[in-house]
């Protein structure tokens, strides 16, 4: 039997949350992680920290970037800055209550204009972003990626991956 890697994949994540006022949580994430003060913005809270929607908005910005940020590197593609911009919308469902009923994503790429590489990543690296492909069964996520001066490299389709 061979030896498992030194970097195995991790196929569990667990965070603890710890009460700490009002509505502020404290998120700790574990060993070797600083925590995180989460709350909810006013009236309810105080705004302390981001909410639980803002976090998943990260989630779903840091996987797709992550993501193309993979593929590009792989690709030996040079990656001079990357930003990303996640918008989360909220609609009422049925009950009248509040849900996130959409996403859009918007990830601006300054990279070396090797357009077959950044076209191969743009149509692949969605497909690897475990966040993405998971919260898409909740609700409709857009993706774009444009260059540095707004020229668009990639649009996903309704929401979906292409």
């Amino acid at each position: 039997m061979q030896a498992p890697a030194t970097a195995e994949l991790e196929l569990t994540r667990t965070v603890d949350l710890e009460h700490i006022g009002g509505f502020r949580f404290l998120a700790h994430f574990g060993e070797g992680y600083p925590a995180v003060t989460l709350d909810e913005p006013p009236p309810l809270g105080s705004g302390a920290g981001p909410d639980a929607a803002r976090l998943l908005a990260a989630a779903i910005g840091d996987c797709l970037s992550a993501s193309l940020l993979l593929c590009l590197q792989k690709s030996r593609v040079d990656v001079h800055d990357l930003r990303t911009n996640v918008t989360l919308t909220m609609a009422r469902n049925d009950a009248g209550r509040l849900r996130i009923g959409a996403g859009k994503v918007r990830i601006t790429l300054d990279a070396a204009p090797e357009l077959a590489k950044l076209d191969r990543c743009a149509h692949m690296f969605e497909d690897y972003c475990i966040v993405t492909a998971t919260v898409r069964r909740a609700f409709p996520i857009s993706v774009e990626v444009v260059s540095a001066d707004g020229r668009e490299i990639y649009r996903s389709q309704d929401g979906e991956t292409t």
